[in-house]
């Protein structure tokens, strides 16, 4: 009767261990976890891929900021030499009309030593046909020129007061013609300067609004890869939002089924287990599997180098690279520097303060100024630091830091700030041989 009743209770006891295992329930669960597992690391992939995009899209930012300050930088530029133009049009205008007065003074000055003239030959013959002075003769006669003649005249002490105050008279015209004659010649040097200055001006601008225009379709370009790119991230991150819901509505219904069904194989258990009582004395227990997924992450604070320091002339501009404009006269005022405003030889000057080096006063610093501050080298012996010279609209225009490799570091009319080639193309044209070492 015993052997009976053991053998019923390992019946029932392998009966309810059928139903608690369940193989086809068990097998749902071994797919839901390689599921999740595939949609997890597609997850970290997406997860990845859109922190790629953040930091490009912080990258792109970063780089349209300082776009957007170059073209800032072009346009006061453009403004403050669009002023200079203006205002050299206007000089160059003043400067013309003093040049049509003094030719008309100069017209009729020389009208008047025209009469002056034949009055004296006329009071020569005269006094030659009368038998006058003759050392008053002679002094005709021995001249090269009417000038002279009136140098001579002016000597001779048996001249008649009435000769001698026309000489005067005339003596003084002729000065005063040579007097107004060169102011005519300094004004004509200085106007042909002046509109050489302002024809090379009239090319920087040119070369400034191409910059500027170049600039700004850049920007245009990059804000439209911009746009492309955050759209492109945001169905990126919609199609992970979808995905992860649907990850956890899946994981919230097996959740419940596996609820369903461990509460059915207990109810089975249960009623297997009364079964079971009324004919064994033992009772069964039914295991439970249990699951304690483990997540860990690990995130890596970014770090940041300092930046390099420029330690001397030759590199102490690169800052302005790219960061930089060309404004005729600029640079000789602190707001100018801190805007990147300079011309040729305002950047020359503020380079080598920055290494200690004093190349005179700020306000007046000129390539003509620069050219007399150290002292002249052969271009054979030019060294990193030397200052090299360009005739440009004139002679020594243009100065430039020496770099080695055949280049320097000037601020250049259509770049602002930057690193040209004086071995070969324009600049190996313009390069005069002036070396100068600090």
């Amino acid at each position: 009767m015993k052997k009976k009743m053991l053998l019923l209770n390992t019946t029932v006891l392998l009966g309810l261990g059928g139903v608690l295992s369940t193989p086809a329930y068990a097998s749902t669960i071994q797919d839901m976890e390689s599921q999740k597992s595939q949609i997890q690391n597609q997850r970290q992939d997406v997860q990845s891929n859109i922190k790629a995009a953040s930091d490009e899209l912080t990258r792109l930012q970063a780089e349209q900021d300082q776009m957007k300050a170059q073209l800032e930088r072009l346009t006061l530029a453009e403004e403050e030499n669009n002023k200079k133009a203006q205002k050299t049009e206007a000089d160059i205008k003043e400067t013309s009309k003093q040049v049509d007065q003094l030719e008309k003074e100069i017209k009729l000055l020389q009208e008047k030593l025209e009469k002056r003239n034949d009055i004296l030959k006329d009071r020569a013959r005269s006094m030659q046909e009368s038998g006058g002075n003759v050392e008053y003769l002679q002094v005709l006669l021995g001249s090269s020129s009417f000038g002279d003649f009136v140098d001579r005249a002016l000597a001779v002490s048996t001249i008649v007061d009435a000769d001698r105050g026309i000489l005067k008279e005339t003596k003084n015209m002729q000065d005063e013609l040579k007097t107004k004659q060169a102011d005519v010649k300094s004004k004509l040097a200085s106007l042909e300067d002046m509109k050489a200055e302002l024809d090379e001006m009239t090319v920087q601008l040119a070369a400034q609004k191409k910059q500027k225009d170049a600039l700004a379709k850049e920007l245009k370009d990059k804000e439209a890869k911009n746009e492309e790119l955050k759209a492109s991230l945001q169905s990126k991150d919609s199609s992970l939002a979808n995905e992860q819901s649907t990850l956890e509505q899946n994981i919230k219904d097996q959740k419940a089924a596996e609820e369903a069904a461990r509460k059915a194989a207990e109810q089975a258990a249960k009623e297997a287990a009364k079964e079971a009582a009324k004919k064994a004395a033992e009772k069964a227990d039914s295991p439970s599997p249990k699951a304690a997924p483990k997540a860990s992450s690990n995130d890596v604070a970014p770090t940041s180098a300092p930046a390099p320091k420029a330690s001397n002339v030759v590199t102490v501009g690169n800052r302005w690279i790219g960061n930089s404009a060309y404004v005729f006269g600029g640079g000789r005022s602190q707001s100018d520097i801190n805007h990147g405003l300079f011309d040729c030889s305002s950047f020359v000057h503020w380079a080598y303060s920055q290494v200690g080096v004093n190349l005179g006063p700020l306000g007046s610093v000129s390539t003509e100024t620069l050219k007399h501050a150290g002292t002249q080298v052969s271009s054979s012996q030019m060294q990193p630091g030397d200052l090299v010279f360009f005739d440009t609209y004139k002679k020594d225009g243009h100065v430039g830091i020496y770099v080695g490799g055949g280049k320097f570091i000037g601020a250049q009319s259509s770049t602002g700030v930057a690193i040209a080639n004086m071995s070969s193309g324009y600049w190996k044209q313009k390069f005069n041989g002036r070396v100068v070492r600090i």
